[in-house]
């Protein structure tokens, strides 16, 4: 049995400019009103030129998601995610992604990192329902 520890966690999104400085100008912006993210993704949005796409997490308290929410960040409704954290073990990402297959429960998208002996994944699902029933089957792996 791995001893992992499973949250539920928002993750906020917002539209950036795709040029230098967009990214780190909605970031200084965070740090500025004392966001301490734990997570961050960008990319370009090719539907959209000229435009790229952040997500986020997390966002604590009031503050920070009224600061957020001025800066264009929304909660996403089409990302249902985990954040797993536990002792890295090799192997332990297609064990993990193994037991979710072997119960049916498709992944939307998954990032994974190991910092020096512990692993952290964020794992997202396309609906609440497929989010519960990974996080119950990961806290008993």
């Amino acid at each position: 049995m791995m001893n992992l520890i499973v949250e539920h966690v928002d993750v906020w999104e917002a539209v950036i400019d795709d040029m230098p400085g967009g990214l780190a100008n909605i970031l200084t912006s965070l740090r500025e009103v004392g966001v301490d993210l734990d997570f961050i993704i960008a990319r370009r949005a090719p539907e959209k030129p000229g435009t790229g796409v952040v997500f986020v997490t997390p966002l604590r308290g009031e503050l920070e998601i009224a600061a957020a929410s001025h800066l264009g960040f929304n909660v996403t409704d089409t990302l249902h995610s985990l954040r797993v954290q536990g002792e890295f073990c090799s192997g332990i990402t297609a064990n993990l992604t193994t037991k979710l297959a072997e119960a049916g429960i498709n992944l939307q998208g998954l990032s994974a990192a190991v910092i020096g002996k512990k692993i952290i994944l964020y794992i997202g699902f396309d609906n609440g329902e497929d989010a519960a029933n990974a996080a119950c089957l990961l806290k008993n792996a």
